[in-house]
């Protein structure tokens, strides 16, 4: 089942973060459809946190998918080379958003080895946003698309995510942040548990 506008726009990014742990990312890329099941997430809290595009208020033409209503995309090119994709969450006007950061294969394996140029698959396929992003054909040509659409969508399958199977930590490369840095905001699904 996809997930319904209502699952973005609630006011808790760190609860939606580890709420789509388990979930199903999905692209329906020129008619090639690729799914994976989100293992890795980070919370990114907007105008109030250092690590957000969105810190202080700042308002941009690369950030205006994060002021707009929750449930849609928001696709940034980090280091001129990554497309990295985020989840949009909250009422329009408040810049928060969820990192996708990483995920395990469910649908779709042999298109994203071919995006990715791999020949068999292995743990780096969807191991960091950029190479999933790129397993899954999402670019920044998508930023700002609604995830109830049939382009970029997340479902629901029913997969029930135990507590004690999630770790939390500091997130990734944002030293830059200082003491937001620290903050737990990064999940972590054992997916050894994923069937």
């Amino acid at each position: 089942m996809k997930l319904p506008t209502s699952f973005y726009i609630r006011t808790d990014v760190v609860q939606i973060s580890r709420e789509l742990l388990g979930k199903a990312l999905c692209t329906n890329i020129d008619g090639r459809i690729t799914k994976v099941t989100i293992t890795e997430t980070e919370a990114y809290a907007g105008e109030i946190d250092k690590a957000s595009h969105a810190y202080g208020g700042r308002r941009t033409r690369r950030t205006e998918p994060l002021y707009q209503t929750g449930g849609r995309a928001y696709v940034y090119l980090c280091y001129g080379i990554h497309h990295l994709f985020n989840v949009v969450s909250n009422v329009e006007g408040v810049p928060h958003a969820i990192l996708i950061r990483a995920g395990r294969s469910l649908q779709g394996e042999a298109e994203m080895l071919r995006r990715r140029a791999k020949p068999v698959a292995d743990k780096t396929l969807l191991a960091g946003p950029g190479s999933l992003a790129r397993a899954l054909g999402i670019t920044t040509a998508l930023t700002g698309t609604e995830l109830i659409q049939d382009v970029i969508w997340i479902e629901d399958h029913g997969f029930t995510v135990n507590e004690r199977d999630i770790s939390a930590g500091p997130r990734v490369g944002v030293d830059y942040a200082e003491e937001d840095a620290k903050l737990p905001y990064r999940f972590i699904l054992n997916d050894k548990n994923l069937s």
